[in-house]
Parts: structure tokens; sequence; C-alpha cells
């Protein structure tokens, strides 16, 4: 069976829902955006929090959801992270033993990363992220017994800004022949980033997921003819499309993903859980088409919850549907 190994920040996510926009008009967020802040900031967002709404507190960050989420199928993980010596580090530890993951952190003296996730009531999600110890993570703490034996790297885009880290986590894994995946993440991230992301694209990534904000961002195309350029730089390319599905290419083959009927209240791990039913069907050698489908099974599922963490009911729903 193959092996997936993923890499990322270590953030705990702490998710609320809001009955409007006025908390992301307060702190001047764009919509659907993850925006850094500092300590100081990300203390008076969580004051805010705990004055007007309720909220639960999970283990998250983007890569880990995905690597949850293949666990969850039965795909045997690991994880590479940094986090703090703290409460948060350790909660963030326990939870990826729980899910079957071996965690390959790194645990150092500051506070462990976590994310504010405002949602709004379209079910959109808003991500306020301070890095605390998980900024810390460098190409020093990299090395080639990290990789072996893994047949699947994913990356999440928010690792972008850390040209170096990125170049060392590529580097190793071309040279274990390792396929790689990379999701985008975030529009902003990708501005901000285009020429080095185009780089890396070309050189090292096979899969590529990207949003349509992501897609467009990029490749200053709508979704359709974004997944085109993409496909021409990478092996695969994924261009979801919210509520319209999202479209897969290879080569000459391109499929139409129709998205599950689902009930959204979250939008939270949404694009996280696609790339684990993803990942899922290319670990099975199945169909890019069949790929796609599994991904929007899972997104379908985790919009129908808050937070990203499915409970076991709809894991074992999701693994009695796949007969592969």
């Amino acid at each position: 069976m193959n092996k997936i190994l993923g890499i990322g920040n270590v953030l705990v996510d702490i998710l609320a829902i809001f009955k409007d926009e006025m908390m992301l008009q307060k702190y001047n967020l764009p919509k659907g955006s993850m925006t850094h802040v500092d300590e100081k900031t990300t203390n008076k967002i969580f004051d805010d929090i705990k004055h007007q709404s309720k909220y639960d507190i999970v283990a998250g960050g983007s890569a880990a959801n995905t690597i949850n989420g293949l666990s969850k199928l039965g795909i045997k993980t690991a994880f590479i992270g940094k986090t703090g010596n703290d409460e948060l580090g350790r909660f963030f530890l326990d939870d990826m033993k729980k899910s079957g993951t071996i965690p390959k952190l790194i645990a150092v003296n500051k506070t462990t990363g976590n994310c504010k996730v405002l949602i709004t009531p379209d079910g959109e999600r808003t991500m306020c992220t301070y890095l605390g110890a998980a900024i810390d993570l460098c190409e020093d703490d990299l090395c080639n017994e990290q990789f072996e034996g893994y047949d699947y790297l994913h990356i999440e885009g928010y690792l972008v800004q850390n040209h170096a880290l990125m170049r060392r986590a590529l580097d190793i894994a071309k040279r274990c022949r390792i396929t790689i995946s990379l999701d985008m993440s975030s529009f902003n991230i990708v501005a901000e980033n285009k020429k080095f992301v185009s780089e890396i694209l070309d050189k090292y990534v096979d899969i590529v997921f990207a949003n349509e904000e992501e897609a467009k961002t990029f490749t200053d195309r709508e979704p359709r003819e974004a997944l085109n350029v993409l496909a021409e730089i990478c092996k695969i390319a994924i261009v979801k499309v919210g509520s319209a599905g999202s479209y897969v290419k290879q080569g000459n083959e391109f499929y139409k993903i129709q998205p599950m009927q689902a009930k959204a209240i979250d939008a939270t791990g949404a694009g996280d859980l696609y790339a684990s039913g993803f990942l899922y069907g290319m670990s099975k050698k199945l169909p890019i088409g069949i790929c796609g489908e599994i991904g929007s099974l899972c997104a379908g599922n985790v919009i129908e919850v808050i937070g990203t963490k499915l409970n076991d009911e709809r894991w074992n729903n999701i693994k009695k549907s796949l007969n592969y």
C-alpha cells in the first residue's frame, strides 16, 4: 500500500460562527482569505470570539487536515511540523496519534501556532493565523530519513512563503522519487509569491490543487482555462469551483466532477478533505475522474459539519461507498 507524507504548519483551530460579517470589517479581513496576525491581534480576536460566539477547538492546519483524512481512509501516513512545547502542542500530538498518523514533530519552547476561523452565515471561512512555533520550521529541520519509504508528499501552499524550506523539502522528495502534491491554499499567498510558485510548479510539482480564486490569481484566467494552463505545467491539475464541483485534467483527459449534494454550514477544510479523497484514489491507482469523485465525496461531508473533523460514523459511511 502507498504511504503518504505531509508537511505543513502545525495549527490548532478555534472555530466560531457569527451572525454577520462585522468581525471581518473590524479587523479588515478579506472574506475567504487567510491573514497572518501577530500575538497581540490573535489574542484580541479570541477575546471577541469568547464574547460574541460559541467556539470549538480542534487540531488543524491544511496539510495536517489532509493527512488526517487519508489516515481515516486507511492510508498509512506521517506528518512533519513544528509545535510549541506547551498544552496546545501536546493536544496536536495526541490528536495525530489517535488518527493513526506517525508524528514527525519538532517541539520548541514557543507557543504552538493557532488559527481563528471566522465563519459567516453563508458558510464561508476567513482565517486569522498566528503561526507561533510553526514559523520556525526551516530547511535545517529536514533530512532524507524523514522522507524515505513514502510514495507521495503533500505540501500546503502556506509554506510557499518560506522559499528555502520549500526548496529543501522538494529537493529531498525528488531525490527519493516521491510524487509531489501541492495545494495552493490561499490566493493572497499565491499573489505575493507568484514567480516562486511558477518555478516550483514547473520544476517539482506533479499534482496541483487550486480553488477558482487561486487559479485565477496564478493564471489570470477563468477556471476552465486556468485548468488548461496548470495542466500544461503539472501532470495533474485540479481546480475546485465550490458548489459547481471541480475540474480535473491530466494530459488530454478532462473531467467535470459534480459536487456531492450537501447542506453547507461551514466550508472550513473542504479543500483539505477534497485532497484527502483525491490522493486516496491516486494511492489506489484509480482513474483521475474517480479520484475527483472521491475528493468531492469527502469535501461534501465536511461542509455539513463545523470544523475539519468528521466523526467515525461519517468516515465509515464514506468507506462503505468506496468499492475500490
